[in-house]
């Protein structure tokens, strides 16, 4: 078996829950790590390198969660479900059902039958303070134990201690009415914020579901060919599939045949279909719209579009923003202070004023305060206030075409103070096409024949647009040999026995002699935004072909929203000066030109000591300043490279993406910030009114309840939040 497992656990619904979950597994022997991601709700166990039996040890592994009163699904793997029907199925809902009813029957006997009385042990108990007390003990069991089995796993103090301390401290001094009614009340709180949580799941569980269960498998046999409707996730690499309009893609890959308009909005979140024809690569999900399509199959169904984004949400999901682990860290403080704090404020006053204990009705005691601070004191909706909001905004985020890779990411990008962007494929389509051909020696066949030989070799966009001219005019053009990449300069190769090289006129000045005429040539070429390809054949110029890449329609949108948001934007590229300026000056954004690689390495290290720095590039030809950034993000349509390099990627080919990602960022820690505001405030009040002694115990848990709820609620309104508004 393999050292590394991860199994879904039923009825984790609570962020706290998760640190007790974690040290009892870990502390198990031939455990090395586990880590819970409470957003999915699943636990992923490193196992000790010949540490034994591993099925034996994931046993136990089952056995101590189930002590700590959740259960592990049955598949073991997978997404973790949640809501009404899971959590009555548990222990503690079956009982809170059972202690309702009990609550009802002993109204029942309070209002019928106030002033019976029965005997136990020479003391006269009125039958309807009995039935609370019982319903409140046998609602309190499965809490109970959680908090004892928590305790010996090595982690005392939780919520389900503060609890069980307070129903039981309420049934000593005969509260026992208010004991049932906030054992009730928490257990609720609960189930209200489980289905919460599923809500939440769901949205993000629910890409799971764009992929079609069926497809239909192109087979051909001894020259006739038959069409057979077949699971989609038996497809492998190679097959080809069919997929007629109105149908979903049932896996990537690539188109082989015919054309069509694809809707792809439920995996980039982009409304407007889009034109795929014979080449082109699709994702599973997308909608055909209108043609008969067949593709050739490129990834199986654990590795598609869709099961990466999953995978993607699931991983950000776990990587805690500093702020959540700041509010983790404050907790395992906070909810032993509250414990000392309860004990010293039903104390102190008796002990050093002649305060009363327990009081009388009407005027409780210091013990009953102490007990509500108790309650009050709980941390649940603190604790929650951060996860909650930052899985909602990944959510939200994966939903639009916007993938983030962790709360770490999505909490640094709102706080940028200088964006970098690449130029090509980035600011631009990334698409240039050949607008000009001038040719100082020789013919332009020759020169463009011996251009496209070369930069055959390549797929840089610019070499492709060379080519695709070539092609385009009837030139007949052989492959290079021993071609390789000049590293920001050109490219370079043999054609016969002639080295030819296509470069940038800075570079070609270096290997070649340029006439003025020639140079203001260039010059008139630049000042347009064209790039230029001098064509240099072993020393001797031989013409010079100028291409343009437009911009993308919404990058001076985006500009301007970066704008008035106050993050200062900059253009990185390996481009001419003039070039560099002219499209920069289309955009209202600064400009650095003719950058190499390092080049770009040193001046994001530059830019990073006036403030935080996010990179955008392609993924691939930026990696180092991507990685340098604070912040790096991938443009592209879902590539590989977008998924795996960066810490952003927007799916979308939209630049207005950057700013929808400060949005998104920059909304989502005001909804943390509300969490935690509202959280300690309430808190505060409450405090305030317990020591005044007007707070009950069961207006305490309906105050931690309800602002467990409220937190929940205000974080699931991330999932409506549309960052391009």
């Amino acid at each position: 078996m393999s050292n590394e497992l991860t199994l879904k656990i039923e009825g984790m619904d609570c962020p706290s829950c998760a640190g007790p979950v974690e040290k009892a597994v870990c502390a198990l022997p031939g455990v090395k790590d586990a880590s819970v991601n409470y957003g999915s709700g699943k636990i992923k166990l490193n196992f000790e390198e010949g540490g034994g039996d591993v099925a034996a040890t994931t046993k136990m592994v089952e056995k101590t969660i189930n002590k700590l009163g959740y259960k592990i699904a049955k598949d073991g793997t997978g997404h973790a479900s949640g809501g009404l029907e899971v959590w009555y199925k548990t222990k503690r809902g079956k009982l809170v059902v059972f202690t309702g009813v009990m609550l009802v029957l002993a109204t029942l006997v309070f209002i019928f039958a106030k002033h019976a009385v029965i005997s136990l042990g020479g003391f006269e108990i009125e039958v309807y303070e009995l039935g609370y007390a019982v319903a409140a003990l046998v609602a309190l069991m499965p809490m109970a134990r959680k908090a004892l089995m928590s305790a010996l796993a090595g982690s005392p103090f939780t919520i389900d201690t503060l609890v069980t301390f307070a129903v039981v401290g309420a049934i000593t001094i005969g509260a026992s009415v208010e004991a049932a009614v906030v054992v009730f009340l928490f257990a609720l709180g609960e189930m209200l914020e489980s289905m919460a949580t599923a809500k939440a799941r769901k949205s993000v569980q629910a890409l799971a579901d764009l992929a079609p269960k069926m497809a239909f498998l192109v087979i051909s046999k001894k020259g006739s060919e038959d069409v057979n409707e077949v699971a989609a996730d038996t497809l492998v690499i190679g097959d080809v599939v069919e997929i007629q309009p109105g149908g979903r893609i049932p896996a990537d890959g690539e188109i082989v045949s015919g054309s069509t308009s694809l809707d792809e909005s439920s995996i980039t979140g982009e409304s407007i279909p889009v034109r795929r024809g014979v080449g082109d690569a699709v994702y599973a999900g997308a909608i055909n719209a209108d043609g008969v399509i067949r593709l050739r199959v490129d990834k199986t169904a654990e590795d598609n579009m869709i099961a990466r984004i999953m995978n993607l949400v699931e991983e950000a999901e776990a990587g805690k923003s500093p702020t959540a682990r700041f509010i983790d860290n404050f907790s395992k403080y906070y909810t032993p202070g509250v414990l000392v704090v309860g004990i010293l404020v039903a104390a102190i006053p008796p002990l050093l004023f002649g305060a009363q204990w327990l009081g009388s009705p009407g005027d409780e005691g210091w013990i009953y305060k102490g007990l509500a601070i108790w309650l009050i004191g709980c941390p649940c909706a603190l604790v929650l206030s951060t996860p909650a909001a930052i899985t909602s905004g990944i959510a939200a985020g994966a939903r639009r075409g916007l993938l983030m890779k962790g709360g770490v990411v999505l909490e640094a990008i709102g706080k940028v103070a200088t964006i970098a962007f690449d130029k090509t494929g980035t600011l631009t389509e990334g698409t240039p096409k050949v607008t000009d051909v001038h040719v100082f020696k020789g013919n332009e066949a020759d020169m463009m024949s011996l251009a496209a030989a070369v930069e055959v070799t390549s797929s840089h966009p610019l070499a492709v647009a060379i080519v695709e001219e070539a092609e385009k005019r009837g030139f007949k053009f052989k492959r290079a040999k021993d071609a390789k990449a000049l590293s920001g300069r050109g490219v370079a190769g043999r054609v016969g026995k002639a080295l030819v090289t296509i470069a940038s006129p800075r570079y070609a000045a270096e290997i070649s002699k340029i006439s003025n005429e020639a140079k203001q040539i260039f010059l008139a070429f630049e000042e347009q935004g064209k790039t230029l390809g001098v064509v240099v054949k072993d020393k001797t110029m031989l013409g010079v072909i100028a291409m343009r890449d437009e911009l993308r329609r919404d990058a001076r949108e985006a500009m301007d929203k970066l704008g008035t948001m106050g993050i200062k934007t900059i253009m990185l590229t390996g481009d001419n000066a003039r070039t560099g300026k002219a499209i920069a000056a289309q955009l209202g954004m600064d400009v650095q030109a003719e950058l190499m690689p390092d080049d770009k390495l040193q001046t994001i290290g530059v830019l990073k000591q006036a403030g935080s720095v996010a990179m955008v590039g392609d993924g691939i030809n930026d990696a180092p300043a991507l990685a340098r950034a604070d912040v790096g993000i991938a443009m592209g349509s879902g590539t590989d490279v977008a998924l795996e390099t960066a810490d952003a990627a927007l799916l979308r080919e939209r630049v207005t993406g950057i700013p929808a990602l400060v949005n998104l960022s920059k909304a989502t820690m005001r909804n943390i910030h509300q969490n935690i505001a509202f959280s300690l405030i309430l808190k505060a009040v409450f405090l305030v009114t317990t020591m005044m002694g007007a707070t009950s115990l069961w207006m305490a848990i309906l105050a931690d309840t309800g602002a467990t709820v409220i937190v929940t609620l205000n974080a699931l309104r991330l999932l409506r939040f549309d960052p391009y508004k």
